[in-house]
């Protein structure tokens, strides 16, 4: 009788073990901040197609080497909506990925919800910034702007290992 409890609670502690180390891994594991110095913040220009930068400031980001649609940013913008949305392309079906919860600046539940009722507009920040991924940037009228990796339209097709559609650029070698 006492080997099986002994067995039972050396079970349930290698469980918690791997439940806590499992935890760890996915919100804290693997996620650098993003210096200023490495940040880049830049809008898909309307009229040439190229990302360009913006001016912004106050600039908080993470990143990981694990996902590369792990990247959010928080920053603002001295540029105002309505001189964005004539300049730069609007992303319209934009959905922002949930951050862990220790990076409190990105809400992407309230930032969903604002691009819904129009209060946030979403830009394409840079299209590609790795194979299938975009960078998306949502600006708020007061400036207010945060930024996240969204798999785009080759990414999802390659991704899930069929070839790429005409029109998407070629696969890396690193991607097949």
């Amino acid at each position: 009788m006492p080997w099986n409890r002994i067995a039972i609670v050396g079970i349930a502690v290698s469980a918690l073990v791997a439940g806590v180390a499992l935890y760890y891994l996915q919100i804290y594991a693997y996620y650098e901040e993003v210096g200023a110095e490495d940040a880049q913040v830049e809008l898909t220009s309307v009229v040439t197609g190229e990302a360009e930068p913006i001016i912004y400031d106050s600039f908080e980001a993470i990143d990981s080497n694990s996902s590369p649609i792990r990247y959010r940013a928080c920053f603002t913008t001295q540029l105002s909506q309505a001189m964005l949305t004539e300049t730069y392309i609007i992303k319209d079906d934009a959905e922002p990925l949930v951050a862990p919860g220790w990076f409190d600046c990105f809400d992407a539940s309230q930032i969903g919800a604002d691009l819904e009722n129009g209060t946030a507009i979403a830009f394409l920040g840079t299209e590609n910034i790795h194979y299938g991924i975009d960078r998306i940037v949502a600006v708020y009228p007061d400036g207010r702007a945060y930024a996240w990796h969204e798999i785009n339209a080759c990414g999802e097709v390659v991704f899930d290992g069929d070839p790429a559609p005409e029109g998407c650029p070629p696969v890396p070698e690193s991607q097949n």
